[in-house]
């Protein structure tokens, strides 16, 4: 499931490419073919994103919500104009640690995908996005226009010169102001919404009066918005902390940690395309890490391997219905 950082960047590329343009929306599926007659030939007025949900708005007070859930994407295709705030990043931001390593070369994953300016991709490639992170397609140049629907398109969304096309999401529908806020309205702080204190006392606040685990507790969207399984794993295992001890046990100068963490590290995940937990990386362990999954992260997605710090073998077990993985020293 996409997490918080790449619905942001979803949502930033609509608001350079899809902002101000009068879109001709369609279902070529016909699973959401009403509600894209109720779109087609609006304008968007605006864009927000909070945690792992996104909200585009048309004239007239409609509102499309998209939630991409375990399988959904968007395919973007035409002339995408990169977000600078990405595009200039290099990487860098609240990465301190790294000044001065040279990110001018592209750093390229086991896809061969730059993530830095995965969306900002030339003329006619075409560009997914989906999971936690984005893959480019920059083979030769199609010049059919629009671009051909391929498998099962629930939306398509064309200006004159930019597609994009969604499949496979949990949730597409049309939504009013008011249902959009009492969607809102449902869901925890995010910090690249909401005041970051104000998120905190919230956050620390509903935390210390649940009995469930701390670990369950971070993927609930009703308690902290963006958190997902990658994000819950490094942030307790950056915490110590244990995932199986009740919310309300969990020290509040440990909760209040987290938050302070999940602040950071969902600003690098923004800028930087992945989700980067490791710290204190020179400039080659840095550049590794941007390339591959298998060097970015402290314990997620290394059941049986040796903790980075410890040397015991990280566990993996289910935590409602999902992958939990934690060392069991570190974290004890």
């Amino acid at each position: 499931m996409p997490e918080g950082h790449s619905v942001h960047r979803i949502a930033r590329q609509f608001e350079r490419n899809y902002v101000g343009r009068r879109v001709a929306a369609s279902s070529p599926q016909g699973r959401f073919a009403e509600g894209a007659a109720m779109l087609d030939g609006r304008t968007a007025t605006a864009v927000r994103a909070v945690g792992k949900q996104m909200f585009l708005e048309f004239d007239d007070d409609l509102w499309l919500r998209v939630h991409l859930g375990m399988y959904g994407a968007w395919d973007f295709a035409g002339e995408i104009i990169a977000d600078p705030t990405i595009a200039s990043a290099n990487g860098r931001m609240g990465q301190t640690n790294q000044r001065g390593t040279d990110l001018d070369a592209p750093i390229l994953d086991s896809a061969g995908e730059n993530s830095l300016t995965s969306i900002g991709a030339p003329r006619r490639a075409r560009v997914r996005v989906r999971m936690s992170e984005q893959t480019t397609g920059l083979g030769a140049e199609d010049d059919q226009w629009p671009p051909p629907v391929v498998g099962q398109v629930r939306l398509r969304l064309l200006t004159d010169i930019t597609c994009a096309d969604l499949r496979g999401p949990t949730a597409c529908q049309i939504q009013t102001p008011d249902e959009v806020a009492a969607t809102i309205a449902k869901l925890g702080p995010d910090p690249l919404v909401d005041d970051i204190a104000a998120g905190e006392e919230q956050f620390t606040a509903v935390v210390a009066r649940k009995p469930t685990a701390i670990g369950q507790l971070l993927m609930d969207q009703s308690v902290v918005s963006g958190i997902g399984n990658v994000y819950r794993a490094e942030l307790l295992f950056r915490a110590r902390q244990n995932p199986h001890t009740p919310g309300r046990d969990v020290r509040e100068e440990v909760v209040r940690d987290i938050w302070r963490d999940w602040v950071r590290l969902l600003a690098i995940g923004v800028e930087t395309g992945q989700m980067m937990t490791m710290d204190d990386l020179d400039p080659d362990a840095y550049r590794a890490a941007m390339a591959s999954r298998d060097d970015r992260h402290w314990v997620y997605h290394r059941a049986g391997l040796p903790c980075r710090i410890c040397g015991t073998a990280i566990l993996v077990e289910e935590m409602a219905t999902r992958k939990l993985y934690w060392c069991p020293r570190c974290q004890a």
